[in-house]
């Protein structure tokens, strides 16, 4: 027959004990951790997640040295070799999990971005409502919830939009042949300076930077407003609409000209008329 080895009240009393402090200490431990990562200046998902980590740790810890008390015949050195072989195992069984689970811990030891930021992945865009272990729950800016594998943000291009204050966007305007270039400039950089959404530091910029084949000349104004997306989005607009108007209202003519189309009959046809024209508007 098995014979168990002897198990004693004071034993178990005193493994109680040990597990009950231990994980009071566990408790101690996470909220000593969270106060140190917020006086290090970490996001609210880094402290929790890695003061759970070390919670986590210290309880394992206690229980182990709980059985050792109580089973007397159990050795520190075989919980060790238990715990690597199921550690083994579950890595095998899960490895993509746990390749999530690693990738996670190191974004938010990095903390690059943080809940609330707005980021780009590919496809995907939005903003950050949840940071995981093992995934990040974004809200993309058509108010879809997106979950990404934190594996994915780690080997990937992530664009932190929010990653700096301010950002610079660009809005190209077509001028025509003939186009008063000095005046347009400062028409538009005039509508510009009006606008309360564009950053009057830095300052804004008007660059003519090409001119195509049908004469048309672009003319790209560059302005600076808030990081955040619809910020971005509304700035724009009101400067495509501020502009156009003191366009109009200066006789300044942008888009396309008309392109002249002429028509030819083809050698050894039978000339019935003068050559056709016709403007293309």
């Amino acid at each position: 027959m098995l014979e168990l080895p002897p198990i004693t009240w004071q034993a178990v009393l005193l493994g109680l004990t040990v597990a009950v402090c231990g994980y009071v200490l566990s408790r101690v431990m996470n909220w000593a951790t969270s106060r140190f990562l917020h006086w290090r200046g970490r996001s609210d998902s880094s402290r929790r997640v890695f003061a759970g980590l070390v919670q986590a740790a210290v309880i394992v810890i206690s229980l182990g040295a709980a059985l050792t008390i109580v089973f007397p015949s159990v050795k520190p050195v075989d919980i060790l070799g238990g715990i690597g072989l199921f550690s083994l195992a579950i890595g095998i069984a899960f490895q993509t999990v746990l390749g999530n689970m690693f990738a996670g811990m190191v974004i938010l030891a990095r903390d690059r971005f943080r809940v609330g930021d707005q980021i780009s992945l590919k496809d995907h865009a939005g903003t950050v409502v949840e940071m995981q272990l093992s995934h990040t729950a974004i809200r993309t800016f058509d108010g879809r919830l997106v979950l990404i594998p934190n594996s994915a943000l780690h080997s990937e291009i992530v664009t932190v939009q929010t990653g700096f204050e301010y950002v610079r966007s660009t809005v190209a305007f077509n001028l025509t042949l003939g186009t008063d270039l000095t005046a347009a400039r400062e028409v538009a950089l005039n509508a510009i300076r009006e606008l309360p959404s564009v950053l009057s530091d830095p300052p804004a910029q008007a660059l003519f930077s090409q001119v195509d084949s049908t004469g048309t000349i672009q003319l790209d104004l560059r302005f600076w407003t808030s990081a955040r997306q619809l910020d971005t989005k509304e700035a724009q607009d009101a400067v495509i609409e501020h502009v156009l108007g003191s366009f109009a209202e200066n006789g300044i003519t942008i888009g396309t000209p008309p392109l002249v189309v002429q028509l030819t009959e083809s050698p050894g046809t039978e000339n019935e008329g003068p050559e056709k024209r016709s403007e293309q508007h």
